[in-house]
């Protein structure tokens, strides 16, 4: 018999800044973005976790904004028959995604309750600006959330980095209200695990009770710890989670070396 949602564990794949364009064979930093979505999406595949129980897509789905860029995102990934929530980064167009990337197996934003998990989708999203934040509104909404979800575990998806990465540019362009994010996270127990995009590299620090991971790009990642904009040499990645009935978070990075860069 197969196990029920309340006994196995929840299996999510997170991918984020995937940059696609208007067009297909756009490159950007040395890749071609939609190449690489392709050879991420094509390995995970062949894994045996697949297929996940819900794909989560943290932000900058789309590097210029075009309508092309989230139609060839959705085309790409609705055959795999895995539902897909994704959330705006800073390049990306969120009254475009919400519209594209809505209905069927997509859903803009929001949260999905999955047996004892909850997962909490935060846009932080700030128009004309690199730098992300939640302002009074989504920060009522958040604890709201979590209030509502006091008797479940939950795991809090976002775009921008509430934690510093070592980076002195990238840092100027994270979660600008980071404190009052976490005074509410510290403030509710059940949150197990924080995941974010924007960084384009891989993280698993621990803070207080809360996992918090940075995941890398499907297309090219950034040199850890540098004062100035830099790449890294590292391929194409996505992240796996298992989230466990009893709360805890087991998590795996994975790379895709053997991929065509485009």
């Amino acid at each position: 018999m197969a196990a029920s949602s309340e006994d196995r564990a929840l299996k999510v794949l997170q991918i984020t800044d995937t940059h696609l364009h208007a067009t297909a064979d756009s490159r950007m930093r040395g890749v071609t973005t939609y190449a690489t979505l392709l050879a991420v999406l094509e390995h995970v595949q062949s894994d045996k976790r697949w297929p996940p129980d819900v794909i989560i897509a943290t932000g900058d789905i789309v590097q210029d904004e075009s309508r092309a860029g989230y139609e060839r995102f959705r085309t790409t990934l609705e055959p795999l028959g895995v539902p897909v929530i994704s959330i705006p980064g800073n390049h990306d167009d969120p009254k475009l995604m919400a519209e594209i990337l809505s209905g069927g197996l997509f859903q803009f934003g929001g949260e999905l309750r999955h047996g004892p998990w909850s997962l909490l989708l935060l846009s932080t999203f700030l128009a004309g600006e690199d730098a992300g934040g939640l302002g009074g509104a989504r920060l009522a909404g958040l604890r709201k959330a979590l209030a509502a979800h006091a008797g479940q575990h939950v795991l809090i998806a976002m775009h921008h980095h509430p934690l510093p990465m070592g980076s002195t540019w990238l840092d100027g362009v994270a979660l600008r209200d980071s404190a009052a994010f976490w005074e509410i996270v510290d403030a509710h127990p059940q949150v197990r695990a924080v995941v974010c995009g924007h960084v384009h590299q891989a993280t698993d620090r621990q803070r207080n009770a809360v996992h918090f991971l940075s995941t890398p790009s499907t297309c090219a990642q950034f040199q850890p710890g540098s004062e100035f904009f830099a790449l890294d040499e590292l391929p194409p990645g996505l992240r796996w989670l298992e989230l466990h009935p009893d709360g805890r978070v087991t998590t795996r990075v994975e790379w895709v070396r053997q991929t065509r860069r485009g």
